[in-house]
């Protein structure tokens, strides 16, 4: 940012003023002023008399523009000119930002403006301006380093549930400039940038010397100019989760020379620096070629001679295992042929036991041939039973008396075959 004549900064405020102010102003000037109160604060703008700044329609040629907040891109609160000096102007945050334009012609007396600091009413609750936070500051400096959220608890800088606002002031080595790059970055109120947010100096920290500021999901990395940077962190009471850690390099511009290492992004870093690691370049050609310093695990305790034999033995297996399946589906299949035994006649008891049968899927032609055979067999046993009980009445001298019972039984055997026939009907056609 460009600022024009004289600035007077107190903690209480100050006042800034437009070039040669009481006087006329120059023409084809561009002033820019950043005003920043302390947290919890605000800010009040006054101007004092005389007060002239060409008039125009919507003040489209010498104006003073007034943003709330410390961009260029902040809201906008009014653009003001003419005779009548503007009234009291307020922000609603810690910042402000002002420009002052003039174009190349008719000149006036311009401005001066007085700025003070108010209580934040959002924090009335706490009691307005509480009592300065505790001196929370840190220094690095080297070839490169590690700034961190984390170093503000352990070295008891604030306590627990106290706001945090602290500052990291960096030195690079001689004649170098310092770049930034976020390891870890987490905002517990993102987009709430007046009261969580981590902001980046480069040279100093004043306000003018502001490089980039982080209040949101995402943190790029940052390359400065000079050799010194200051790193702040500000997170009141409900953003205590709020952390990030960053990580510094020390580097020079091409052409490298011969102890520092070119990082194909216009940076040459120590020799050091290289394969340390952690990735100090831009883009990570530091650590790419190296060889990792790990301990050897069990595929690379693996030589190549032994992959060579696990291989052929491997594809050995696997040639066994296709021709032993190619073997068994080419073989033919064993057809297992179910043979019935002859029929036994001594086999036969003198009791009748009804032969056992299985169910078959059959034709009505072959169901009758089986029935006619069935038929013959039982006249067959009944002439074998015939001759048997005619010897057995002989030895038992009472033929006579069984006679009779003989004959009884063919009648009756006789008889058995009809119902027995019958059973058998003729089956209906299968579907």
């Amino acid at each position: 940012p460009t600022q024009c004549d004289n600035w007077v900064r107190t903690s209480n405020g100050g006042h800034f003023a437009s070039p040669n102010y009481p006087n006329m102003y120059p023409p084809n000037q561009e002033c820019i002023y950043i005003l920043e109160a302390a947290p919890r604060q605000r800010i009040e703008l006054t101007f004092d008399e005389p007060y002239y700044i060409e008039p125009s329609f919507e003040c489209r040629f010498d104006h003073l523009e007034v943003r709330d907040g410390p961009f260029g891109f902040s809201p906008l609160i009014n653009r003001y000119c003419g005779l009548k000096s503007p009234a009291l102007i307020r922000s609603t945050g810690r910042f402000m930002w002002i420009k002052f334009t003039s174009d190349e012609e008719l000149e006036g007396k311009g401005f001066q403006a007085k700025y003070s600091f108010i209580p934040d009413p959002d924090f009335t609750y706490l009691g307005g301006i509480l009592n300065p936070i505790p001196d929370c500051q840190f220094e690095l400096s080297g070839a490169d380093g590690i700034v961190r959220s984390s170093q503000v608890e352990q070295e008891g800088k604030t306590k627990p549930g106290q706001a945090v606002d602290c500052i990291w002031t960096i030195k690079a080595t001689p004649n170098a400039k310092i770049y930034l790059r976020f390891l870890d970055y987490q905002m517990e109120h993102s987009n709430e940038c007046k009261r969580n947010f981590v902001a980046v100096y480069d040279g100093s920290s004043s306000i003018e010397n502001l490089k980039a500021k982080f209040c949101s999901t995402v943190a790029n990395d940052v390359t400065l100019q000079t050799g010194t940077g200051v790193v702040r962190m500000w997170a009141d009471e409900g953003s205590r989760l709020s952390r990030f850690r960053m990580l510094f390099t020390s580097f020079v511009d091409p052409p490298c020379s011969g102890n520092t290492y070119f990082c194909h992004s216009n940076m040459c870093i120590n020799n050091s620096l290289v394969c340390n690691g952690i990735q100090n370049c831009a883009y990570p050609w530091d650590e790419n070629h190296c060889r990792e310093k790990k301990t050897t695990g069990l595929f690379e305790q693996i030589t190549k001679t032994h992959g060579t034999i696990i291989g052929i033995t491997s594809g050995i297996v696997l040639v066994l295992l296709i021709i032993s399946i190619l073997v068994q589906v080419k073989q033919p299949r064993k057809k297992v042929m179910a043979c019935k035994t002859a029929f036994n006649k001594t086999g036969f008891h003198e009791v009748f036991d009804p032969p056992h049968y299985e169910l078959f899927s059959l034709r009505d032609k072959e169901i009758s041939a089986d029935l006619a055979d069935l038929s013959e067999e039982l006249e067959n046993y009944q002439k074998m039973r015939r001759p048997s009980t005619a010897s057995r009445c002989i030895h038992d001298h009472h033929c006579g008396s069984q006679a009779s019972n003989i004959k009884q039984s063919r009648t009756n055997l006789s008889s058995m075959e009809l119902p027995f026939r019958n059973d058998f009907a003729q089956p209906q056609p299968m579907k």
